[in-house]
């Protein structure tokens, strides 16, 4: 009796003291999240900072400039089409790093995922009949992109479980082997006599433009891949956050070991976040290809596998975040060209770097 009577005072005890703490314990939360969600827009004031103090080195009044960017970015329609065209490949190779990024691993491979998706959407694309109804030959090309793409993205991940050979070394790899298989596929097979780019796609793999649906962001390449695009970023959102995949998946990034001995197939999800990685970026060749060139021409991707991990880590890895992340991205890469005639335009490239180094540094300096 006395026993049982000591046992409830120490349970009221403990319930008292759960109820007491538990208040602080969810504004410490609250505080934290707050502090984490501040630090990027810090970074990014900072980095502007920076730049102001670059375009007076330039011999140009910073008001100025922000004044003209804007005014030739979101002030004009035109504008906001080149920005939003930006914003929809960004966003796709800032999934193709932040999918791996849940399990700890760090994808650098975009640029080759995405440039093998690239010349796999034209090959498909040019195969496609004519007579074939517009949605289903988008569906081939894009689903012929994100296979070539995911290929790449599960070879790496292959490696990893196999041979426990570092994600970083083999993606980077991947990416010369890309580049020169695409370059030698190109040049040799693919390209039109006497240029560098491949015959059209058929018209039943276009992606209509914005332009010519809606009526807006007249004679900008934006299209509507930016759907395929913003359909990718929820998906994934969902699949991390609101299944129990994206609950395992999250565990074992957090700690490989106990995920495994919890009974969480580690292994798998490796493989599965590669591999859905590089179909991410893979993806992004519906915008390039299917949806602006019409064609696969060399040099079209430019680096934009490169710029997704800049993407990826401004939006902390979030999918929702990393929306956002990509369209500042999008605004500083055509607001630098638009402004180009006053200011040298790699000043902007310089804010996007000084940008992601704050946030890598308040990363760490928690």
């Amino acid at each position: 009796m006395t026993t049982s009577s000591g046992d409830d005072e120490t349970s009221g005890n403990s319930s008292k003291r759960s109820a007491c703490t538990s208040p602080e314990t969810t504004t410490r939360t609250m505080q934290n999240t707050l502090r984490k969600a501040l630090k990027p827009l810090a970074a990014v004031v900072a980095a502007m900072a920076v730049s102001a103090l670059l375009i007076m080195a330039a011999g140009q009044d910073p008001l100025f400039i922000f004044t003209k960017m804007l005014r030739m970015t979101f002030g004009s329609d035109y504008g906001t089409g080149q920005i939003m065209f930006r914003t929809t490949s960004l966003l796709l190779t800032g999934l193709a790093v932040a999918i791996p990024f849940r399990m700890k691993l760090f994808n650098i491979g975009g640029e080759g995922q995405l440039l093998a998706g690239a010349c796999a959407a034209a090959v498909a694309g040019i195969a496609v009949p004519s007579w074939l109804p517009s949605p289903a030959g988008i569906a081939v090309a894009a689903a012929a992109a994100m296979a070539a793409g995911g290929s790449l993205g599960l070879a790496a991940g292959w490696l990893k479980v196999r041979y426990g050979v570092n994600e970083v070394i083999s993606t980077i790899m991947l990416n010369f082997i890309a580049q020169a298989a695409v370059s030698y596929l190109l040049t040799a097979h693919l390209a039109v006599p006497s240029t560098v780019h491949t015959p059209d796609i058929s018209q039943a793999a276009v992606i209509p433009a914005i332009d010519d649906v809606l009526g807006i962001w007249k004679r900008s390449p934006a299209n509507l891949s930016i759907v395929l695009a913003l359909l990718a970023c929820v998906t994934t959102w969902a699949v991390i956050f609101r299944t129990r995949a994206g609950y395992e998946m999250r565990a074992a990034g957090i700690n490989h070991e106990a995920a495994a001995y919890a009974g969480i197939r580690t292994t798998w999800y490796q493989l599965g976040a590669m591999a859905a990685g590089g179909a991410a970026a893979g993806l992004a060749a519906a915008n390039l290809v299917l949806g602006y060139k019409h064609s696969f021409e060399a040099g079209l991707t430019s680096g934009l596998g490169f710029s997704g991990i800049a993407v990826a880590l401004l939006g902390w890895a979030h999918p929702l975040w990393i929306a956002v992340s990509a369209l500042l991205f999008g605004f500083l890469e055509y607001g630098g060209l638009a402004v180009n005639a006053y200011v040298p335009k790699d000043i902007f490239m310089m804010v996007q770097a000084v940008t992601i180094i704050l946030i890598v540094v308040s990363g760490i300096r928690k």
